[in-house]
């Protein structure tokens, strides 16, 4: 179910969603949208359109029904009394996901802490138990004490224990970062849209087997790995992260702060997009709202339009390098397929330059004597000569 409130990233197939809800295993039946000035403060959609979902739900033989905006706890319980099953949105949907996914300790315990902190909004007036009291010497709780205000407590609790284990490794990943800067590394961080491609990238640069599939969110666990740059004598440290989403739950970017701390502390970042995806410059505008919100917008940035190969012949590109403007900033951009390896050369090449242009003229003198590669320019500057995707 989507609701097109005026906004330009409204989803009028509901597409990302029907993708969203298979890779958390639902499998999509039918779908129904339509057009509001204000959600409806009780059902979001209004009496109305809810009588036209139950039908439609009836009909089709729905056992759910999803929401491709996040409903409020009063709306979803509004919304679950009136249809008569189980209402989830988009939140919950990625929160799944998430919990399914996360493979790590840090990546479990991200999606815990995200949970609860959701789970704790749900408690207001959805449940008619929450009403009752309990009272009396040796019950559970304080006398009076209601059953909603007990469970609140216990998850206010729970929120506060995952984040003190979260500290804890967020110190540890200071101090691998702290040790990767003694060793003098390069620091490049992988961000984008979900499944832009970065695992695949991921893959191709370093020589790695990161998991990668075609599918959102196929990547939640960040992964580290070396890559030796030729020439420069440097080697560099490169970092899969978790991929972005339009509308990505606020309480998922708190609770990865940990992960996204990689992206923050980059000397690099590489944003990969999905040149093949229609719809990449609104992808790429939530990539850079979050990189705001993380703090991370000031990180030098490339982008690496991938998936080259799925574009028609009319659209490939004429050059493998050029600018693009991004907010006003011209940033450079680099054509590349992760599943064919065209462009990856060029990409190593690159990385290989700007890992030397950052050291200073006596470690560049010291890394490679008597030559000065950071004035080299072996790949031809295609600068202004294609249009974009």
């Amino acid at each position: 179910m989507g609701v097109d409130f005026g906004l330009p990233h409204f989803d009028a197939e509901l597409e990302e969603l029907a993708q969203l809800a298979n890779t958390a295993g639902l499998r999509p039946v039918g779908k129904i949208t339509c057009k509001r000035k204000a959600p409806d403060a009780a059902l979001f959609v209004g009496s109305g359109k809810a009588d036209e979902i139950k039908f439609m739900a009836e009909q089709l033989g729905a056992q759910e029904i999803l929401f491709d905006q996040s409903l409020s706890p009063a709306q979803q319980r509004n919304l679950e009394r009136h249809l008569a099953m189980p209402v989830n949105d988009r939140t919950l949907l990625i929160l799944e996901i998430f919990a399914q996914r996360a493979r790590s300790h840090e990546g479990k315990l991200q999606v815990e802490l995200a949970r609860l902190q959701y789970l704790s909004t749900r408690l207001v007036r959805r449940w008619s138990h929450l009403e009752r009291q309990r009272g009396g010497i040796g019950a559970r709780g304080g006398p009076g004490e209601t059953q909603i205000e007990l469970d609140r407590r216990m998850i206010g609790e729970s929120i506060k224990r995952t984040k003190e284990r979260l500290i804890k490794v967020k110190k540890q990943r200071s101090t691998q970062r702290r040790q990767r800067e003694r060793a003098n590394a390069f620091n490049i961080s992988l961000v984008g849209y979900t499944n832009a491609g970065k695992s695949s990238l991921f893959n191709a640069l370093v020589k790695a087997r990161a998991y990668a599939a075609d599918q959102l969110f196929a990547t939640l666990d960040t992964t580290t790995r070396q890559l030796y740059l030729g020439h420069s004598g440097r080697s560099a440290s490169v970092s899969d992260t978790v991929g972005f989403i339009r509308d990505l739950p606020h309480g998922l970017i708190d609770a990865f702060q940990a992960t996204l701390q990689e992206a923050v502390d980059a000397d690099l970042l590489l944003h990969v997009v999905d040149a093949a995806n229609p719809n990449f410059p609104e992808q790429m505008a939530q990539v850079q709202r979050v990189l705001h919100e993380i703090g991370a917008a000031d990180v030098p940035q490339w982008l690496i339009f991938n998936k080259i190969d799925s574009l028609p012949p009319e659209r490939q590109p004429v050059v493998m390098q050029d600018l693009y403007e991004v907010d006003g900033m011209p940033l450079q951009r680099i054509f590349v397929s992760a599943l064919t390896g065209e462009g990856v050369p060029l990409v190593r090449e690159l990385l290989a330059q700007k890992a030397l242009s950052s050291l200073d003229a006596e470690s560049q003198a010291r890394a490679i004597p008597g030559e000065n590669w950071a004035q080299l320019d072996p790949v031809p500057n295609g600068l202004g000569t294609i249009e974009p995707c």
